[in-house]
Order: C-alpha cells, then sequence, then structure tokens
C-alpha cells in the first residue's frame, strides 16, 4: 500500500480516524476498515498510474503517501466529507490527472522504476491455411 495507518493517525490523528471508522462502538480505530480505504486509494491511484508505470510501483515518496492519505481520509468520510476534505481530495486527483499526462511528477526516481510504454502496435498472426502454389507447379 501507498500509506500506511500509522500516517494516516499521523496526518490526521487518531480521533478523527477512531470516529470515522469505529462501527461497533468500541472506542478504536477499526483496522479492518482502514485497510479497506487505504486499498481502495490504491486501486483509484493506480488507475491513473497504469498509463506511466509498471505497477506495482517498487518505490514510494512523500509525495504518493500524501496523495494516498488524502484519498483515503475522503473515503473514509464517505457522504460526511467536509468542503476541505474534499478539495484535499480533488487536489490530489488532479495531480494525479497531471502525472498521467506526463505534465507532474511523483518524485519518484524514474531511472529504477520501469516506464510503462502504451500505443504501440502489435501484430499476431498464425500459420496460413493456404499457401500460392510454387510457380511453375500447377
Amino acid at each position: 500500500m501507498y500509506a500506511s495507518q500509522q500516517q494516516l493517525i499521523d496526518r490526521f490523528g487518531y480521533q478523527e480516524l477512531m470516529e470515522l471508522t469505529d462501527r461497533g462502538r468500541t472506542g478504536i480505530i477499526d483496522a479492518d476498515v482502514i485497510d479497506g480505504a487505504l486499498r481502495d486509494a490504491d486501486a483509484e491511484i493506480n488507475g491513473f498510474l497504469a498509463s506511466r508505470y509498471t505497477l506495482p510501483l517498487t518505490q514510494t515518496s512523500q509525495e504518493l503517501v500524501r496523495l494516498s492519505c488524502d484519498i483515503t481520509r475522503y473515503r473514509l468520510f464517505d457522504i460526511r466529507a467536509t468542503d476541505a476534505v474534499k478539495a484535499r481530495y480533488d487536489d490530489a486527483i488532479k495531480k494525479l490527472r497531471d502525472v498521467a499526462r506526463g505534465v507532474a511528477s511523483l518524485g519518484i526516481d524514474q531511472a529504477s522504476q520501469p516506464v510503462a510504454v502504451n500505443g504501440g502496435a502489435v501484430i499476431n498472426s498464425q500459420a496460413t491455411a493456404f499457401s500460392r502454389p510454387a510457380r511453375g507447379s500447377w
């Protein structure tokens, strides 16, 4: 995953994450809910990155962690998202679109991360079913 539960706590606080995930009213963060939201964020991020990078990424950056945290938080808020939470999500998606278009960077060392190649022609053929007889063999 691009971010962890601890990174979410560091950014947004234990109390907020507990309130967003504690469906059983136990007073603790539900790690399963967090993991599901983190996986959903990864899938959303990968949808943008697939056009530029070979996935899964072999490294992350602080920028990628930040984007993942903002997307995860928005997903946890669901329909209760505040304007500030939605704005951070929208900014993350805008950044990912820019990365997908090649006009922004994630701060990942491109030399160690293979780039996916898209759009080239691929020709697959099978042996011919019929062949032309050799000249003079009719």
